[in-house]
């Protein structure tokens, strides 16, 4: 069984490929778009990601709970929540119990397919 079994993605994301993500605890399916990305994740209570940027990302939090700092303002984020990290912007985040969330990048090539 995988995180991704136990978790309330459907079969169609399920089947997605795998993200090859650095983070042990983390777990990713990527839909590849021609210029942007998506990622389904699973992340475990993995507790800091720490601060880095890239290019812009919007996601929603599906299940679960972070503390999401950007450009140095923390919120913590439950399910239903969204939140948008602009360009460039320096942002970490915590991860203190089991959440998924959806990441939808403007890097095409944020993550790689393992």
């Amino acid at each position: 069984m995988t995180e991704f079994d136990e978790s309330i993605y459907p079969d169609m994301i399920r089947n997605l490929p795998d993200a090859d993500i650095p983070f042990k605890g983390v777990n990713g399916k990527i839909l590849q778009g021609e210029n942007h990305q998506a990622v389904f994740f699973v992340i475990e209570a993995i507790g800091v990601v720490a601060e880095h940027s890239h290019g812009a990302q919007w996601g929603i939090v599906f299940e679960g709970e972070m503390d999401l700092t950007i450009d140095g303002v923390t919120k913590t984020y439950t399910k239903g929540d969204h939140y948008y990290i602009p360009s460039g912007v320096k942002h970490s985040a915590n991860f203190k119990k089991r959440t998924l969330v959806m990441d939808f990048f403007e890097d095409k090539n944020r993550y790689f397919a393992k």
